[in-house]
């Protein structure tokens, strides 16, 4: 590979996007699937303001923050894997991985305690246009956040199979930009269930 090619790869400021038009496809996708549902919040709030605002009381907020933390922590784990195989270091880039799937584990295992902490306080299905509205988007999140971990899981194999290097890991790009499009998701339905009044 020539010494130009290799300055355009590692340059974020060459104009390249990251990753594949596929996953940037995808990624679209599913911003446009979330802005629907984001307006089904909004129009369920418009139309039960004093449900809406009393909603978030009877949510558990550490388990909010529990979500943000991991996934947050998990994004920033891939960040540094992507850093660290642009340095040529698979095997840290590997460790890194591990330590962002151990992370992003962490989310359903907080919406399962979550849940059932949720069932045992009368927060089904019947509790309201709030709950509802917020069951909604929450497990269509996490549908989101199992096929990233899925993702997750292919990359890392990739990577320990050496089939990525610093001149050649559009994969693992891709993998990066859509878990941090599902972190900004959450980080945009966090404050209206968890924090907004």
């Amino acid at each position: 590979m020539s010494a130009t090619a290799t300055l355009t790869f590692t340059a974020p400021s060459s104009g390249r996007i990251p990753g594949n038009r596929a996953m940037w496809v995808g990624i679209f996708c599913e911003l446009t699937e979330f802005a629907l549902m984001f307006a089904v919040y909004f129009v369920a709030r418009a139309h039960h303001p004093d449900v809406f605002a009393a909603g978030p009381a009877r949510l558990s907020l550490l388990a909010g923050t529990g979500y943000t933390m991991m996934l947050l922590t998990s994004g920033w784990c891939v960040a540094r894997a992507l850093h660290a195989m642009r340095s040529s270091r698979q095997q840290a880039c590997l460790r890194w991985l591990a330590a962002a799937l151990l992370f992003g584990l962490g989310y359903p295992v907080i919406k399962l305690m979550e849940v059932r902490w949720n069932l045992a306080h009368g927060l089904d299905g019947s509790a309201g246009a709030f709950i509802v509205t917020y069951y909604y988007l929450t497990f269509n999140h996490l549908i989101h956040v199992f096929w990233g971990l899925l993702g997750l899981g292919w990359v890392m194999l990739r990577t320990g199979t050496g089939s990525y290097s610093a001149a050649e890991h559009a994969g693992l790009e891709a993998f990066a930009c859509y878990w941090h499009t599902t972190d900004i998701i959450w980080l945009m339905i966090f404050p209206l269930f968890y924090v907004l009044r």
